[in-house]
């Protein structure tokens, strides 16, 4: 009976110092990608030019104090709130062809469009992968207040945001 309480003193002892080395692996890990993070958000400060606009929504102001101009989107850029006076140039250009779209509708006095209907009009296969990643990109809009969603599942162009204001 000793010999089996030894066997598994030992057995638990070399599970406690492979656990101290996978938790000092984790650390390392955790503080590495603690730094890529940090680069990231550092290099898209620079990338955008100016400071990051306040947390209550105001706009980006130059040193001098005037407003300075939203930044150019780049593909794959988060899709920023919507504001009074802030375009769609502020979205990454595959967002800005969703929103052509929704206000296109808007001006003919069309009904809201459901994500099949949007995923046809951008011209991709309306297959249900297509059909959820336009999915996606509607719900962030409307999460942003760049469109809204009137009926589950249809989606338009927010007030006072047609296409281009």
């Amino acid at each position: 009976m000793a010999s089996v309480l030894g066997r598994l003193e030992e057995r638990e002892r070399a599970a406690r110092k492979r656990v101290e080395e996978l938790q000092a692996e984790l650390e390392a890990a955790q503080s590495e990608w603690d730094e890529w993070l940090i680069a990231r958000r550092r290099l898209n400060e620079v990338w955008d030019g100016d400071e990051i606009a306040g947390q209550d929504g105001e706009a980006r102001r130059t040193p001098d104090g005037s407003e300075a101009a939203a930044p150019a989107a780049r593909p794959g850029s988060v899709v920023p709130p919507w504001r009074e006076g802030l375009s769609t140039e502020a979205l990454a250009p595959e967002y800005q062809r969703v929103m052509g779209l929704l206000a296109e509708r808007r001006a003919t006095g069309g009904q809201p469009l459901n994500c099949r209907e949007i995923t046809a009009l951008l011209g991709l296969e309306v297959v249900a992968a297509k059909i959820e990643g336009v999915r996606c990109k509607l719900k962030r809009l409307v999460a942003r207040g760049w469109a809204h969603e009137p009926a589950p599942g249809r989606f338009a162009c927010g007030d006072g945001r047609g296409g281009g204001s």
